[in-house]
């Protein structure tokens, strides 16, 4: 009799109707079986048990359970797919729970893509390569669905993600960029071993070249700067980059310093003598400019 005022796990997920299930209500909450409770394909997230976040939430959660709800939609082949939770997913198996409070919703495949990253970017720290795969997933989602009339008078679609997460579009654009990056070379980036902005230039280098990259700085233990990373990209989007050029490129020798001292006899019989130093100097290099021009 003690139980006569709690509801079963059964009664806990009954609705009026299937329709109710699936209308999209956020207000309605279900208590959900840990393990009918499926991560988010390709989730760009990482979900990580020994981090000191990670132990205060499954402490939080032993104490005082689950205060927010998670946010899942049902899958075909059974099970529900989350959205927003895996964390608290993860917290709850750790706490020795079986059931995760969820809101269940009607989303299509763009728009849940496009609910997950919104979600999940509100994560204090987040790693270079999550956020490159995750505003990758949400370019491709909201060109796939197409932007509504009124977002297109707004501006492009990377202007329309980086005025929700609160970076400019350029700032999207690189991320974008950046997943392109191979995983070994995207895990530098994470791990500080390559500069972002090195990796935006060599994302746009080719999968052997790519290699190349990752295996030159892996050897040699230096990175890749910013100004190496745009004449690697030069050079492979002339075609030319081979492994060799690559090595020299990435090399860690620094260029010896060219000096070079112009004889003032030498040069006197070509200007007249009432022209200043800095007259001469000025004219000397807009010659030489002309001859750059014209080799």
């Amino acid at each position: 009799m003690a139980n006569k005022g709690k509801k079963s796990l059964v009664e806990s997920l009954k609705f009026n109707s299937y329709a109710d299930m699936v209308s999209g209500d956020d207000k309605a909450v279900s208590e959900v079986p840990l393990k009918d409770l499926h991560d988010f394909k390709d989730h760009p997230f990482k979900v990580n048990d020994d981090t000191e976040d990670m132990r205060e939430l499954v402490e939080s959660i032993r104490q005082n359970g689950v205060l927010t709800a998670g946010t899942v939609r049902l899958r075909p082949e059974g099970g529900y797919e989350i959205i927003s939770g895996h964390r608290r997913k993860r917290a709850c198996e750790l706490a020795g729970l079986e059931t995760m409070p969820v809101f269940i919703v009607a989303l299509d495949d763009d728009e849940a893509v496009i609910r997950m990253v919104d979600a999940n970017l509100q994560r204090e720290e987040i790693l270079p390569s999550e956020k490159a795969h995750a505003y990758r997933m949400k370019y491709d989602a909201m060109k796939h669905r197409g932007c509504r009339d009124e977002d297109r008078e707004k501006g492009k679609t990377v202007d329309l993600i980086g005025s929700a997460a609160g970076e400019s579009g350029k700032t999207v654009q690189r991320y974008i960029c950046l997943s392109n990056l191979s995983d070994l070379l995207l895990d530098m980036v994470d791990r500080k071993k390559l500069p972002l902005m090195s990796g935006v230039e060599i994302s746009f280098l080719r999968e052997p070249e790519q290699e190349w990259v990752f295996q030159r700085i892996a050897e040699s233990g230096i990175s890749a700067t910013p100004a190496q990373g745009a004449k690697l990209r030069e050079h492979s989007k002339e075609g030319d980059l081979s492994e060799g050029m690559v090595k020299l490129i990435l090399s860690d020798e620094k260029p010896k310093p060219r000096r070079f001292v112009m004889k003032a006899d030498r040069i006197s019989e070509y200007f007249p003598e009432e022209m200043t130093e800095e007259e001469i100097e000025k004219t000397i290099y807009q010659l030489l400019e002309q001859w750059k021009k014209q080799r």
